[in-house]
């Protein structure tokens, strides 16, 4: 099987992207497949993989043309990706396949999402600021989370993806997050990002996070989200309100609008796009 490809990232959060658009390259894209192109030595190597697909070619009746078939790094199935929706809608911009100049809505398991790109502040294939409205956080119950010999209290919040967020004295105390941090199943059925939260200063945090299916990634995109949010709860902080959110790979914002939204705003590239001749 020969097939294009594209590899781009958000804060260093790097993805695959399959251009698909009918669905007629790869059908159901197979778990041992994603997993073999996502692993560092064997494949191309990402954090995931991101099939460009129209929503029609899904089955799906949509208002958004497009449609973002998100894979962890492992081949399972994902809702959503922050980082991820960034890179895809820059590669369909640039590929002349929306309209840059107004917002971009793209399906996803959880639902539509809407994009806009600042192309002013970026240059080649990048783009400085592309923020997308993440919709309403769902803020759920606490939970008990454990790494490196230590147990914390965990927030729990859905941005489109479940995620408990811990607050600790410093990053380090996470361990090398080489193992998956034990958590409530009973709570976490379909497992969970955890991310791991040091303050910073006024309304900016820094973070760490082990995504379910991919281990620990230089950022997450509605981990980020999560993290403001729960900020913003810990803070008792009047909304709209916007945390400056330091990842391993760079900088988001988050902000909680006052009408219960979450906006997501940071940088995304395409570094690089090729074809590949798969042999099983």
């Amino acid at each position: 099987m020969t097939f294009a490809w594209l590899k781009g990232h958000g804060t260093e959060n790097d993805f695959l992207l399959l251009p698909d658009h009918d669905g007629t390259v790869h059908g159901h894209l197979d778990e041992a497949f994603v997993a073999d192109l996502c692993d560092r030595r064997r494949g191309i190597g990402a954090d995931g993989v991101i099939r460009v697909i129209r929503s029609s070619a899904m089955g799906i009746d949509s208002d958004a043309e497009w449609f973002m078939d998100y894979r962890n790094a492992d081949g399972s199935a994902s809702e959503m990706c922050g980082n991820g929706i960034r890179v895809f809608a820059l590669h369909l911009a640039h590929d002349g396949l929306v309209d840059a100049d107004h917002p971009i809505p793209i399906g996803t398991r959880d639902g539509i999402k809407t994009v806009e790109i600042d192309f002013e502040k970026g240059s080649g294939e990048g783009a400085d600021i592309i923020s997308v409205d993440l919709g309403a956080p769902e803020i759920r119950e606490t939970s008990k989370v454990g790494a490196n010999g230590h147990a914390w209290e965990a927030q729990h919040i859905a941005t489109g993806n479940p995620h408990a967020v811990v607050f600790v004295d410093s990053l380090d105390d996470a361990g090398t997050l080489i193992d998956e941090p034990e958590y409530d199943q009973d709570t976490y059925p379909d497992g969970v990002n955890i991310e791991f939260v040091e303050r910073q200063g006024a309304k900016h945090v820094a973070m760490r996070v082990h995504e379910r299916g991919s281990g620990e990634t230089r950022s997450c995109g509605t981990g980020a989200c999560a993290v403001g949010i729960a900020t913003a709860l810990a803070d008792q902080a009047d909304r709209p309100v916007t945390y400056q959110v330091d990842v391993p790979g760079g900088t988001v914002h988050v902000t909680w609008t006052e009408d219960n939204r979450m906006i997501l705003a940071g940088p995304a590239v395409i570094v690089a796009r090729g074809e590949m001749e798969w042999i099983v």
